[in-house]
Formats: structure tokens, sequence, C-alpha cells
């Protein structure tokens, strides 16, 4: 068996401040339907990074409403995880050969995940991203099964997703956050729906202006100072190099800014991030208004929630400039503090933001520049579209919604198969 994430159930009804009395009912009502199903999530890691954070909500839900829901992650290896970053690199449009011995690793691993999966029983599975998706191609009785793709796949690169696909193929749904990323060997598969946050995690909970400022100070960062910050996982696509070279050119206007880039290190198929932090901390040693967060033992006693909750609501202003994004769950959780993200007008932050009227669509580091300094000296503009960002949150992009849209699916899954001993054949595994 996989090794399993332990996560206790949680009530729908603890979030009936956020969602309306129609929406509630619609989600009980499905749950009722789909009672005593069992559904196994399967991801790369248990902590670090967006699926994670989104898992550790979900499943909770989905057990409070009397799914037989559980979170497994695939066993782990460094060399494995290299390729993965490749293949995750390569799908948001990076160049890769991809050499036939990655693949033949790949599948390799695969394989010795699939057979420790071979007794595992779902009535569903929801195998999230690539790293684990492969699986599908070794187990004969693995369906109604469902692949959650939470990357950016505007323009992949052809070799990875020629190979990807091919074992796409093999299940029966694959979820995408926008219709950008669906391409024509998984358009009859498709699902569209993009993921959401939690308002009840202690990150995204309300804290007071005065507590968060105390906080950073606490970190050196001085809060009688404008502060502009990114919070993602030091990553190429995140573009933290292109954030400096916004802020020196903002900075000479707004000559007193400070910048805090916050990615600390804790996702396990993550290899990249030290390589990456490297460059940044190189670019920005010459610089103390400049403060990196990636260590977590800088925050001692902390949590790291507490500490990204606190800098988000001190932030003047904050800046998520992705130069390629499955959804960004970071945008979501600035704009429910009421903070109006500038963000790359790139994949799923595109469908957060409405440029100019709860945020910024930008599409280089001069651009950005331009919109820190517009939003640092307009405070009005900046209350404005904040309340426009969170509002725009709590309508579309909250939990119980994520839920809901899972259950449909769910739901018509179970119509397709009914809940009885299943078999499906062997399908050609792809070089």
């Amino acid at each position: 068996m996989l090794p399993k994430v332990r996560v206790y159930p949680k009530k729908i009804e603890a979030y009936q401040n956020f969602i309306s009395q129609k929406q509630l009912r619609e989600i009980k009502s499905l749950a009722e339907e789909l009672k005593g199903l069992k559904v196994n999530m399967v991801n790369s890691t248990p902590r670090g990074g967006g699926v994670a954070e989104i898992l550790k909500s979900l499943v909770p839900l989905m057990k409070g409403l009397g799914l037989k829901a559980m979170w497994y992650t695939i066993p782990g290896r460094e060399d494995f995880f290299e390729i993965t970053k490749k293949m995750h690199n390569a799908l948001q449009g990076e160049k890769y050969e991809f050499p036939f011995a990655h693949r033949k690793r790949y599948l390799a691993h695969m394989e010795r995940s699939a057979e420790i999966m071979q007794d595992m029983r779902a009535d569903v599975w929801v195998i999230h991203d690539p790293q684990p998706a492969g699986v599908i191609q070794f187990l004969p009785r693995f369906y109604p099964a469902i692949c959650r793709l939470h990357i950016d796949l505007t323009s992949p690169n052809h070799e990875v997703w020629d190979f990807v696909s091919g074992y796409l193929a093999m299940y029966d749904k694959v979820v995408v956050s926008s219709k950008e990323f669906v391409k024509p060997e998984i358009k009859n598969k498709k699902v569209i729906f993009p993921p959401a946050i939690d308002p009840l995690l202690p990150k995204n909970e309300p804290l007071s202006l005065n507590i968060a400022k105390r906080i950073i100070e606490n970190f050196g960062i001085n809060p009688r100072r404008p502060l502009v910050t990114q919070v993602s996982r030091f990553d190429p696509w995140k573009d933290p190099l292109g954030v400096i070279k916004a802020y020196k050119i903002a900075k000479k206007k707004i000559p007193n800014l400070q910048l805090a880039m916050v990615g600390f290190f804790m996702a396990q198929d993550d290899p990249e991030a030290v390589r990456v932090f490297n460059m940044v901390k190189k670019e920005a040693e010459k610089d103390q208004d400049i403060f990196l967060f990636a260590d977590l033992n800088m925050l001692g006693s902390m949590r790291v929630s507490t500490f990204v909750n606190a800098i988000q609501v001190a932030s003047d202003v904050i800046v998520q400039k992705s130069i390629a994004e499955g959804f960004g769950l970071t945008v979501c959780e600035a704009m429910w503090k009421g903070k109006p993200v500038i963000g790359g007008n790139v994949g799923g932050i595109k469908i957060q933001i409405e440029d100019g009227k709860n945020g910024f669509l930008v599409a280089n580091y001069r651009e950005t520049a331009k919109r820190i300094v517009q939003l640092l000296q307009n405070p009005e503009l900046n209350k404005k579209m904040g309340q426009m960002a969170r509002l725009q949150v709590k309508r579309n992009f909250l939990i119980p919604r994520l839920l809901r849209d899972y259950l449909k699916v769910f739901r018509e899954l179970t119509l397709k198969y009914p809940r009885k001993k299943r078999t499906r054949g062997n399908s050609k595994i792809m070089y």
C-alpha cells in the first residue's frame, strides 16, 4: 500500500458563512448520493506546494460528508523527482530532449509504485499531476480514474506531451483549470474547473494589520515603509529574478521600498528550488531592503502559515510574476486578504485577476514596476481593487465550490461504472 497521509473529517457546515444556502444544499444532496463512495487521492508529496495544500482541506471535507476518502503519496526518489521536474517544466513549455533513459526510469518507478498499489481498491481514483499518473499503465483494474493536472499546458513541449498524453488516454476524465489547457488528445475526457483556497486554514484566517506588522518587524522588515511581496517557491516559472528587476525600477520612484520573497523549502518533489534560490540570493545580496525567506529554521517556533498570513496582510503590494502558471493559489490567498495582485498575464492567473478591476495583469518586469508604483501612489485605488479582489475569491475560489465540482464528476462516473467488481484489459505501455 502507498504511504497514507492522515487527515480527519471536517463538516461542511463550518463553511456556511462563506457559501449560500443553495450551494450548501447542493453539496449535501450530491454527497447523499455518493455516501460510502471509496475515493483514493494520490499525489507526489504530503506537504509543500499547491496540491498538498488543497488535499489537506478537500479530503477531510469529503470524509465529513460520508465519503470514504483517503490521501496517499507515491514513494519518492531524488532521481525520479529530478526527471518529473524536467517533465513538469517541459509541459509548461521549456525545451527538453526527454531522452529514452529518462522515459525508461520514469516508467520503472511507475511500475514499482503500481506493484505497491496492486491490492488497493477504490470506487474512484484521483491522480494529481504527471508524477504518479503513469501508474495507470500497470494497473488493469485502475478505474474509474481521474487525472487532475494542475500545471499550465498552454504551450507544452511536444515530446513530453506526446509521452504523457499516451497514458492520459487511459483515464476516464482529465481535469484542468482553464479551457486554454485543453489539448486535442484530452478533448473528449476534459473537465474544466479551477482550484480553490480554504478560508478556514490558519494562512487565510483574519489577522489584524497591527499584529501582522509586529510579526514582520521581528524578521527585520520595517513595517513603516512600503513593502512589496511575492510568495512562491523559488522556481524559474515564478520569475523571481524578474521580480527583483521590477522592484529595482520601482525603487527609483519609491526610494524606501522593500521587497520580500517567501518560498520556504518544503516540497519533496522540487529538487530545483535550492538552485534557483542561490541565483536569487546572489542577485539580492547587495540590497539590504530585499528579504529572502527559504530556510524554515528562520521562523523558529512560528508556523509557516502564520508567517505567510502576516506578510500578505502587512504588504502594500502583492506580486505573482509568473511566466507560466497552472493556477497560483497564492494569488487567491492575497486577494482573499483584500490585496490587488499584480500577476503575470498567463495561464491560471488570468482566471483570477480581471485586469484593472481587481488587480493587474503584466507581461514583463517593466510593466510590473509601473503597476507597483501606481498602487503605492494611489491608496484609494489600492483599497478599491482589493475589495473587488476579495469578492472575486468569495464568489469563485473557495474550497466548497471545488468540493462540489469533484462530487459532480464522481456522480457522473458512478453512473457510468456502478459500484461493483470491475475489470479492464491491460493497455499498451508507450515509450
